[in-house]
C-alpha cells in the first residue's frame, strides 16, 4: 500500500500533467465525424492543437469558441451558439464534443443551458450530435478530462432503456486514457479470438491510427459511430480498462442494465491472465492456442529480463492508471520504485506496490531520481534525464522526439513482453564498461592494485 503525498510547494516547476479540457478533446477525438469544441480562449485550443500534432503526427481536428476579454465578462452563449452553427455549416460533423475551460468555468457559463437553448433556437441541428462537459483546467488532470468525456457520451447518446434481450457475442470496451490506438488494436485481436463483437468507446485506433484516408474530412477520420454508441445497450458486457473508466461504465449500467467489469491494469502476466480467463468465462471458449504460446513467450521473457531488470531502481512519473500498470509489472520484475510522481488523484494509487506516491511535477520526479537507473515518463522529461546522465524510456502523451508514439503496444501477453525487452534493453546498454584506469580507482588505499605488480625484468639478449 502506498502512502499518497501532496507536494505543498507554491507553483508548479516543469508540469507532468495535461488539463482536463485536452483529455476530453482527445476522447471526442475517439468517435466518428467528431468536432471537439473547447469554450474558452485561442491559446487554450492552440496549446492542445499543437501538443497533439506533435505527438500522433496527424491532423487534428479542434475548435474553439474565441472567448475575449469581453464576452468572457458578459457570458459566452452567443460564441457557443455562432461556433456550433459555424462547424455545422462548414464541415458537417456527426457529433460536437464541448469541453469548457478554466476562464469559462470561473466565470460559471452553464454550457448544458447553452445547448439546451441551441436545441430550441435551431431544429435544424436535431441530427447533429452535441455532447457537453465541465473541464476546468484549474482541477483535475488529462485522465479526468477523458473519464469525464466518456460519461458525457454515454450519457447524452445512450438511450435510456432496459433491452429485455441482448446480444451477449457482442462486448464494450471502454479503453482509459493510457491505451493507444496501438494497444486498442491489441485488445481487439484478443477479444474477436474469442468470437466475440468488441465495441471501443472511444475509439482512437480507427482515427488516429497513422493511416492514410481516401478523402480529406475536416472530422475525424475514423472512430466509434454515434450508432454505435447508441447500440452500447445491447451488449452482453462491458469491460472498463482503468479506475478512470469505472465512472462511465456505472453511468452505462444505469442507462442500460449491461454489467462491466473493471480491469485495473491489462500490463504484467496475472492482469492477462485475468482477462483471458474472464474472456474464456464470458465466451464460453478455450484459451486460443496463440495467446498460450504469446503466455510462454511472456514467462520466458520475464526470465531473461529479471537479470537486468532485478534489483534496479526506477523513477516513474505519468497519469495514475499508466503509473500503476508500469509499477506494478516492474516490482513484479523485482524492479525497486526510486520515485513515483502523478498527476491527480486516484483510488488506485493507494494499491501502488511502492511506499509512497506523490502528487507533483517532473522537478519532484528528477529530486527522486538522482539515485535511479533509468527515468520512465512522457517527451517532456528528456531535460531531467540529460541532467541526470540515465536512459530515459518514453511513454505516455506527449511523445514528440520518437516516432510511432501511436503504435506503441503495452498490453496483453505481446506488449507486456516487448515492454519488459524495451526497458531491459536500455538498462542493458546502461551497464558500466570498464576503462584501463579503473582499477586504479577501485583500489586506492593499497598502492594502486590489490596485488603489487611484479617489477619489470631485463631482457637478456
Amino acid at each position: 500500500m502506498a502512502e499518497l503525498v501532496k507536494n505543498p510547494k507554491a507553483c508548479t516547476v516543469n508540469p507532468l500533467k495535461m488539463s482536463q479540457p485536452i483529455g476530453g478533446a482527445l476522447a471526442f477525438m475517439g468517435l466518428r465525424g467528431a468536432m471537439p469544441l473547447l469554450h474558452g480562449s485561442q491559446g487554450c485550443t492552440s496549446f492542445g492543437l499543437v501538443l497533439f500534432v506533435r505527438h500522433f503526427r496527424e491532423a487534428i481536428p479542434l475548435q474553439t469558441t474565441a472567448m475575449s476579454e469581453v464576452a468572457t465578462v458578459l457570458g459566452g452563449f452567443e460564441n457557443v451558439e455562432q461556433a456550433v452553427l459555424n462547424i455545422v455549416k462548414k464541415t458537417k460533423p456527426e457529433v460536437i464534443g464541448i469541453c469548457s475551460t478554466g476562464v469559462t468555468e470561473v466565470k460559471g457559463d452553464d454550457l448544458k443551458g447553452f445547448v439546451h437553448t441551441i436545441r430550441q433556437r435551431h431544429p435544424e441541428l436535431d441530427n447533429v450530435a452535441i455532447v457537453q462537459c465541465s473541464t476546468p483546467d484549474f482541477s483535475g488532470a488529462f485522465e479526468d478530462g477523458w473519464s469525464k468525456a466518456v460519461t458525457a457520451m454515454i450519457e447524452e447518446i445512450v438511450p435510456e432503456a432496459t433491452v429485455a434481450k441482448r446480444d451477449m457475442k457482442r462486448v464494450n470496451v471502454l479503453p482509459g486514457c493510457h491505451l493507444t490506438p496501438g494497444d486498442i488494436d491489441e485488445l481487439r485481436d484478443v477479444i474477436e479470438a474469442f468470437g466475440l463483437e468488441p465495441t471501443f468507446v472511444p475509439d482512437l485506433s480507427g482515427s488516429l491510427d497513422g493511416h492514410i484516408p481516401e478523402d480529406f474530412t475536416p472530422t475525424t477520420l475514423g472512430g466509434a459511430g454515434c450508432e454505435e454508441v447508441r447500440a452500447l445497450g445491447h451488449a452482453g458486457w462491458t469491460l472498463a480498462v482503468g479506475e478512470q473508466m469505472r465512472s462511465p461504465a456505472e453511468a452505462l449500467e444505469r442507462r442500460s442494465s449491461v454489467p462491466y467489469r473493471l480491469f485495473e491494469r491489462l500490463t504484467g502476466l496475472a492482469a492477462c491472465d485475468e482477462l483471458m480467463l474472464f474472456l474464456s468465462e464470458i465466451s464460453g471458449k478455450a484459451v486460443p492456442r496463440k495467446y498460450r504460446r504469446q503466455r510462454g513467450q511472456l514467462v520466458d521473457a520475464m526470465l531473461d529480463g529479471h537479470f537486468h531488470i532485478g534489483g534496479r531502481r526506477f523513477a516513474i512519473g505519468a497519469e495514475p492508471d499508466l503509473l500503476y500498470a508500469l509499477v506494478s509489472t516492474l516490482t513484479e520484475m523485482g524492479g525497486v520504485i526510486a520515485s513515483a510522481i502523478t498527476t491527480t488523484t486516484s483510488p488506485v494509487l493507494a494499491k501502488l506496490p511502492c511506499e509512497t506516491v506523490m502528487i507533483g511535477d517532473l522537478e519532484d520526479l528528477e529530486t527522486g531520481a538522482a539515485d535511479a537507473d533509468i527515468l520512465v515518463t512522457h517527451s517532456h522529461g528528456r531535460q531531467a534525464a540529460e541532467r541526470l546522465h540515465m536512459p530515459h524510456f518514453r511513454i505516455g502523451i506527449p511523445m514528440f522526439d520518437t516516432l510511432g508514439a501511436g503504435h506503441l503496444v503495452t498490453v496483453g501477453y505481446r506488449g507486456t513482453r516487448d515492454l519488459i525487452f524495451a526497458i531491459g534493453n536500455m538498462l542493458m546498454h546502461r551497464h558500466h564498461e570498464p576503462q584501463p584506469d579503473d582499477w586504479r580507482n577501485a583500489w586506492p588505499e593499497q598502492g594502486n592494485s590489490p596485488v603489487s605488480p611484479e617489477p619489470e625484468k631485463e631482457l637478456v639478449p
